[in-house]
């Protein structure tokens, strides 16, 4: 496998992981006001195979932190007190990572468009 094949490889599976970390930032602030939701969290993993080594997406979890207890006494969850579970998603968190996983997103797009850039460049140099 040339280097080129191995840099577009890599920074492939850095975009798929970012892209998959997204969709599931998207879907926690899509349900930070559903009761009962827990915020999904997934880690990123190295997968090796030689030398060659890839980010992969590892399994969603579901943070276990408390949720929130809500006091709605009129809300139809409400218990006898007239709380009711919440969500543990905050919503700036969601944010801040969604944003970090933008310009790492970014970072691995640009990564892959020089590695095509320097390609190409160097087939135009050989067809001379």
């Amino acid at each position: 496998m040339s280097a080129f094949s191995e840099a577009l490889t890599v920074t492939a599976s850095g975009l798929s992981a970012q892209a998959s970390r997204l969709r599931l930032l998207s879907e926690n602030i899509a349900n930070t006001d559903t009761p009962g939701y827990r915020r999904k969290v997934m880690p990123f993993q190295l997968e090796s195979t030689g030398e060659l080594a890839q980010v992969v997406p590892g399994r969603v979890r579901t943070d276990q932190s408390p949720l929130e207890r809500i006091f709605d006494p009129d809300h139809p969850l409400a218990d006898d007190t007239g709380h009711y579970a919440g969500t543990n998603v905050d919503l700036i968190v969601e944010i801040a990572d969604a944003r970090e996983a933008q310009r790492s997103y970014e970072a691995n797009l640009k990564m892959f468009e020089q590695t095509r850039q320097m390609s190409s460049s160097l087939m135009d140099l050989l067809r001379r």
